[in-house]
C-alpha cells in the first residue's frame, strides 16, 4: 500500500512537470531567453525555496540547518551548475524536438546517469549482483522504452513533409535537436548527483526532527539555486545579444500579468516533480530498490506523460498508424519499468 502510495505522487509530479511547457505557449511577446529566465525565478528560486523551508525544524532557520554541512551544502550547489547546463540544452531540445520527441531522449540519457552513477559512487551498489544488478536491469527496460519512443520519433520524421514538421514543431532540427538532447540528459543527471551529495543535509534535518516526507528538499533547494546561476547568466546574455532586454519593460501592464501568471504556473508545475520526488520516496522506505530506482521512475514518468502530452498538442498528427503503434508500444515499456522493481 505504501509503495502504491509512493509512486502515486511521484506520479503527480510528474505529470505536473510534463504539464510546465504547456503553460510557456501563453507567454505573450517575449524572447526565448527571456520567459525561461521568469519562469526559472519561479522554478529554481521561489518555489524550491519555499519546499526547503518545509524541512526547517522548529526553532532553527534554514541557513542553520544548511551550515550544519556546508561542504554538502556547496557540492549540492556544484552539481547544480553543472545542472544548469542540462537545464538549458533541455529547453533547446523541446526547441528542436517538440516535447514529446525532447524530453524522451534527454530524460532517458538522464534517467541512466542518474541512476546508476549515485548508486555506484554514494550507495557503492554492484551492479552485477544482488540489488545492484535488479537496478541496472530496471535502467535497461526504462532506456528500452526510451528508444522505442525514440525510434518512434524518426519514423515521424520520415513520414513527415518540411511544412508538416514546421507546423508541428516551429525550429524543429533533427540532428541539432539530438545532439542537443543528449547533452542535456548527460548533464541533467547531476541533479541527481546534487540530492546525493546533499544527502548529510537530509539527515541532518531528520535528526532535528523534520518530516521525512520533506527532508530532501533543502538539498533540492541547493541543486535549484546552482542551476539557476547558470540559467540566469546564460539568459541574460542572450538578452544582451539580441537586445531583448525591452522585454522586461516595453510592454503593457496586461501582457506583464499574464506573462509573470503563465511562467509562474510553469515554474510550480515543473518543481511538482521534485516536491513529489521527496513526499513520495518516504513511503518508499522499507524498499532499498525502489528508493534507488526512484530516479528512473520519475524520468519514466516525465517521459510518459510528455508524450501523451505531444499527442495532445498534435505533434503527432500526420504520422503512419505504424509509427502510433511504435509508441504506444514504447510507453508500455516505459510504464512496466516503474514497476519492475517492486517485483523482487
Amino acid at each position: 500500500m505504501n509503495t502504491a502510495l509512493g509512486l502515486l505522487i511521484i506520479a503527480i509530479g510528474s505529470f505536473g512537470q510534463s504539464s510546465s511547457y504547456v503553460p510557456i505557449n501563453k507567454v505573450k511577446n517575449w524572447a526565448w531567453e527571456t520567459f525561461w529566465l521568469v519562469q526559472g525565478v519561479f522554478a529554481w528560486l521561489v518555489f524550491p525555496l519555499l519546499g526547503a523551508l518545509l524541512a526547517v525544524p522548529e526553532g532553527s532557520s534554514l541557513f542553520e540547518l544548511l551550515n550544519v554541512d556546508s561542504a554538502a551544502a556547496l557540492k549540492a550547489i556544484f552539481y547544480g551548475v553543472l545542472w544548469g547546463v542540462g537545464g538549458l540544452t533541455f529547453g533547446l531540445s523541446m526547441r528542436y524536438l517538440g516535447v514529446a520527441m525532447g524530453q524522451s531522449i534527454s530524460l532517458g540519457t538522464c534517467s541512466a546517469f542518474g541512476t546508476l552513477i549515485p548508486a555506484m559512487f554514494f550507495d557503492k551498489k554492484d551492479l552485477l549482483h544482488g540489488e545492484g544488478l535488479i537496478l541496472l536491469i530496471g535502467v535497461m527496460i526504462t532506456l528500452a522504452g526510451i528508444a522505442v519512443i525514440g525510434y518512434a520519433g524518426t519514423l515521424r520524421s520520415k513520414n513527415m513533409t518540411d511544412e508538416e514538421k514546421k507546423a508541428a514543431v516551429k525550429d524543429f532540427a533533427l540532428t541539432k535537436g539530438l545532439l542537443v538532447a543528449l547533452l542535456a540528459g548527460v548533464m541533467s543527471a547531476c541533479f541527481a548527483l546534487g540530492l546525493g551529495a546533499g544527502e548529510p543535509i537530509a539527515e541532518a534535518a531528520r535528526s532535528q526532527g523534520a518530516s521525512d516526507l520533506f527532508a530532501t528538499l533543502p538539498a533540492t533547494f541547493m541543486v535549484t539555486l546552482g542551476g539557476f546561476f547558470t540559467n540566469a547568466v546564460y539568459c541574460l546574455y542572450q538578452n544582451y545579444k539580441n537586445k531583448t532586454f525591452t522585454d522586461y519593460t516595453k510592454i503593457s501592464s496586461s501582457v506583464w500579468i499574464n506573462n509573470l501568471l503563465f511562467t509562474a504556473l510553469a515554474g510550480v508545475l515543473w518543481y511538482s516533480q521534485f516536491f513529489g520526488l521527496s513526499v513520495g520516496k518516504s513511503f518508499l522506505a522499507d524498499n532499498a530498490v525502489m528508493i534507488a530506482f526512484s530516479w528512473s521512475i520519475l524520468m519514466a514518468l516525465n517521459v510518459t506523460f510528455s508524450n501523451v502530452w505531444g499527442i495532445v498538442l498534435k505533434e503527432w498528427k500526420g504520422v503512419s498508424a505504424n509509427t502510433i503503434r511504435v509508441l504506444i508500444l514504447g510507453l508500455a515499456i516505459l510504464i512496466f519499468s516503474v514497476f519492475f522493481p517492486n517485483f523482487f
